[in-house]
């Protein structure tokens, strides 16, 4: 893959934010720096960031977001507001016992619920 400044930029952006946001954000944010640049580029650039390991796809809904960290997390998402939010590996615990001989190599893990801000609302 060669190197793109737009490219570089997206990454940029993706990691200076801790707000998962789907591309449309992405696009409208970078426009600011590069007026030219289009849906069509900020899609084919996620593809390729996604696909190489340099940032994760949050397929939650009908929309996917992106995370900019790759360390190990998780993820909770708002039922009211949509908000998606890490948690660390740190304050989950979890024990899988297979007796099938099938070797986990990884999991997703998303917890749904309603986050302070809403809660605190109603």
């Amino acid at each position: 893959m060669r190197y793109s400044r737009q490219r570089e930029a997206l990454l940029e952006l993706l990691r200076s934010t801790k707000s998962h946001p789907d591309a449309e954000w992405l696009y409208i944010n970078l426009r600011k720096d590069y007026p030219n640049i289009s849906l069509g580029t900020v899609y084919r650039n996620l593809r390729q960031l996604t696909e190489t390991g340099e940032i994760l796809e949050l397929p939650y809904g009908s929309v996917s977001h992106f995370d900019g960290d790759i360390s190990p997390h998780y993820h909770m998402r708002c039922d009211s507001c949509r908000g998606i939010f890490d948690i660390g590996k740190e304050n989950v615990s979890i024990s899988v016992k297979t007796d099938n001989g099938f070797e986990i190599g990884g999991f997703s893990l998303l917890l749904n619920g309603i986050c302070r801000t809403c809660r605190d609302s109603n």
